[in-house]
Formats: C-alpha cells, sequence, structure tokens
C-alpha cells in the first residue's frame, strides 16, 4: 500500500488541480455565459431593427432556457457514459456555432427558433461541470472550489460588458450592423475552446499525467472514503435522485435565484440606457459595475461557506441580499443609486453558487449526481425563462421597470424563506454527509 500523504502535500494536490483546471473551465464557461447573455447588448440595435416588442424580446431571450431545460438530464447522463471530454467538447461546438449563427436572424420567428436551438445545444455543461468537479474535490473544498469556477459568469459580464459595447461601436463595418459583429465575434472563440477541451481535458484523475501515482491514489482513496461515509444519507441512482424530495426542494430554490439572475442580467443594459444617454462603450463599462461586485462578494461568500463548513445559511443570506438590492433598484430613479442597488444584488444572486451546489453535491452520487444535478439545474433554469419574460410583459404593462424589480424581489425572498424554513432538515441530514477527511484532511483554501 502506498504511504498516505501529509496533510501539507494534500493540500498542494488539491492546489495543483486547482490551478490546472479552474482556470480553463472558467474560460469555457465564460464563454458560454456571454453566447448566453450578448442577446442582452444586441437588443440595443437588434431590436429596433427587427421590430421586436419588449415582450417579444423577452420571450426570445428565455426560449433558450426552454431547450436548455428540455435536454439536460439527457445530455448529464450521456456526459457520465461517454466521458466529460467528449461531451463537453461536443457541447462547445454546437452551441458556438448556433451563437455565431444568430447574425443570421432576420424575424421574431427565426430569432425564437435559433434561441431554442442555442440551449438546446449548451443542454448540459453547467451541471456536466459540477458533476466532473465532484470527480477532482472533496465534499470541504467544493463551496469555494464551484465559487471559484462561478465567477466566470460574473467575469463574463465583467469582460464581455464593454467588450460588446466596443463590438456594437462596429456598427457598418463591411454592411454589418454592429450586433452581427457581436454574436460572430462572441461565437467563434467557443468552437476553438472546444477543440482545445476535445484535446486537453482529463476525465478522470487516472488520466491526469501532472499528478504523481501517490497523488492520484490519494485523491481516489479520499473520495472513496467521502462516498462510503455519506452513503447511508445518500441517493446513488437515477430514480432516487429523481423522487428525492430534497432535490426537488433546491430545485425550486435555485429556480428562484435564476429568475433574478436573468430577469437582471438579459434587462440591465437596457435598464441603464434609461438612465443615461452614453454611448455604447461607456454602457458597457457601466454594465461591467455590478459584475464586479459579484466577483469578489462569491469568492468571499464561497470561502466563509468552506470555513464554517455552512451551507443553508448563506445561501439564504445571499437570496435576501439580492432581494434587498433588487427592491432598491425598483426604487431608484438616478445612474448612482441604480449602480449601487444593482451590484448589491448582483453579489447576492451570484454568491449562491458555491455554497449551493455544495449543499446540492454533498448527498448525490453515482448516476443520482448525474441525473440529480441536471434535475436541479433543470428547475433552476425554467427561471432563466420566467425572469427575462416576466421583466418583458410587466415593462409592455406598466412602460417601467419597477414592476418587474419588484416582483423578482418578491421571488427572491420567496427563495431565501424556503431555504430558512427548511435549513433543519438538510443540516440533520447532511452532518455526517460531508466529513472531514480520514486521511490527509485538508482545510486550507485551494483556489486558483
Amino acid at each position: 500500500m502506498m504511504p498516505p500523504l501529509s496533510d501539507a502535500e494534500a493540500r498542494q494536490t488539491l492546489r495543483q488541480i486547482a490551478w490546472r483546471l479552474i482556470p480553463f473551465l472558467g474560460l469555457l464557461y465564460i464563454t458560454a455565459y456571454l453566447d448566453r447573455i450578448n442577446i442582452s447588448f444586441a437588443a440595443l440595435q437588434m431590436n429596433q431593427d427587427l421590430k421586436l416588442s419588449a415582450a417579444a424580446y423577452g420571450t426570445g431571450a428565455g426560449l433558450f432556457f426552454l431547450g436548455y431545460v428540455l435536454f439536460e438530464i439527457p445530455s448529464n447522463l450521456i456526459l457520465q457514459r461517454v466521458g466529460p471530454r467528449l461531451w463537453i467538447a461536443r457541447i462547445m461546438l454546437s452551441w458556438g456555432l448556433i451563437s455565431t449563427g444568430m447574425a443570421l436572424v432576420r424575424d421574431e420567428t427565426s430569432f425564437y427558433v435559433l434561441r431554442f436551438l442555442l440551449g438546446v445545444a449548451e443542454a448540459g455543461f453547467f451541471p456536466g461541470i459540477i458533476l466532473y468537479l465532484t470527480y477532482w474535490f472533496p465534499a470541504r473544498e467544493r463551496a469555494r472550489t464551484i465559487a471559484n469556477f462561478a465567477t466566470a459568469t460574473a467575469l463574463a459580464g465583467l469582460i464581455g460588458s464593454p467588450l460588446s459595447g466596443a463590438i456594437l461601436e462596429m456598427d457598418g463595418l463591411w454592411g454589418w450592423r454592429g450586433w452581427h459583429w457581436l454574436f460572430v465575434l462572441e461565437g467563434l472563440p467557443t468552437v476553438l475552446l472546444g477543440l482545445v477541451a476535445l484535446a486537453q481535458l482529463p476525465d478522470r484523475p487516472e488520466q491526469a499525467r501532472w499528478l504523481t501515482v501517490p497523488q492520484r491514489d490519494w485523491l481516489n482513496e479520499t473520495l472513496r472514503r467521502e462516498q462510503e461515509a455519506a452513503s447511508e444519507h445518500s441517493q446513488h441512482t437515477l430514480g432516487e435522485a429523481l423522487a428525492s424530495g430534497r432535490v426537488w426542494l433546491l430545485g425550486l430554490i435555485y429556480l428562484c435565484m435564476v429568475i433574478g439572475m436573468y430577469g437582471i442580467g438579459l434587462w440591465l443594459p437596457q435598464m441603464l440606457r434609461a438612465l443615461t444617454a452614453a454611448d455604447d462603450f461607456t454602457l458597457g463599462l457601466l454594465n461591467a459595475l455590478p459584475f464586479l461586485a459579484a466577483t469578489v462578494g462569491m469568492v468571499l461568500i464561497g470561502r466563509h461557506s468552506d470555513s464554517r463548513n455552512e451551507r443553508p445559511l448563506h445561501v439564504a443570506g445571499s437570496l435576501a441580499l439580492a432581494a434587498t438590492g433588487t427592491l432598491l433598484a425598483a426604487l431608484s430613479y438616478s445612474l448612482p443609486m441604480a449602480l449601487l442597488a444593482f451590484s448589491l444584488a448582483a453579489v447576492g444572486v451570484w454568491a449562491v453558487m458555491g455554497p449551493f451546489w455544495a449543499l446540492a453535491t454533498s448527498f448525490l452520487s453515482g448516476a443520482a449526481a448525474a441525473g440529480g444535478i441536471a434535475l436541479i439545474n433543470s428547475l433552476g433554469n425554467v427561471g432563466g425563462f420566467l425572469g427575462p419574460y416576466l421583466m418583458g410583459w410587466l415593462k409592455q404593462m406598466t412602460d417601467g421597470y419597477s414592476a418587474g424589480l419588484s416582483t423578482v424581489a418578491a421571488i427572491l425572498v420567496a427563495g431565501s424563506s424556503l431555504m430558512l424554513i427548511t435549513r433543519s432538515w438538510f443540516a440533520t441530514r447532511l452532518s455526517t454527509a460531508a466529513p472531514g477527511l480520514a486521511q490527509g484532511q485538508v482545510t486550507a483554501g485551494v483556489e486558483p
């Protein structure tokens, strides 16, 4: 038997894994999120060109999530069967091509069709990555690991906002509108990164040549012992996951969070446009500020959740902060106040990600992990349709954004309350499901 790793060697192993995987996976997710939300900037020109009403834009923006939800569980089950490397590469290649093809949209119908197909193509990417991370990181490290990975969504807004604004300034080049350039220039990199993933991404620790044999043995043994210790409280089969009350409950909580994330995110440039006459590039810089706040907030809250080994209260508190910011945004009539309010909302919404997915993955293993994670994400991403749709419909009914933002704030309060009401159930059920590591216990940060 190989000698166990010391605590210092174990920490070094997890740092090494984090540095090798998280930046690359984060880059992939930046392109995913950017291709998903660049429609919010394209709308500044596209809606007028295609004569799309606020309701039609909200519907089309949300149709992505219906395609995403319908194919989420099958996609994650296929990933578990064929391996992450092949399936993640397939997802990226297909959605990159369709995202680029959004430049061909000519009317409301083609807008709807391509947004739906984009969701079908991307289905399974995020839950697939969450499942993939459980192959590499023990449960005690997952909140900060997932938070570090998920900062890519905030970074996509931080980087993509000024980038999208700058690309819109290319309007008229070679006879193309700025929004045509936007879809092409932000879609093609995804195709290239898909090819890189196919060549470089290891499926499991056994395939990681950059780990030594003792490191691979320690990690596999640590994860095996962890699964055995949690087996009494875990779901293992797909049927168990689909019948689990905890899975459906987390799906409802995630639904509330996603309504906030996309209800605000896909309308933010237009809401800021109503408060300023700045050019597209300056608007992009302003739009990036809430995402900057979100990037910092989600890392700090993910770390705090891991250091306290506590998930439900971190989820509930983050949702409450998001609701507060959203309600303040509904009451804001000046640009500075609106930016402050949207920044608070963004911190709260994005900070949910780390502790939430650490909680969700702590009681699922095997096929249950593939199906359960996908089901939670599927239920949640129904909110990706409802959030933009509600905002668009209420904007058209009231000719303003306050009603929509107030509605989103109420939904975020509902999610926070649901987590608070059920937290004792999760704490009891999971008290033995996330044990300290039997050998080489790791509590230090492993963020890349």
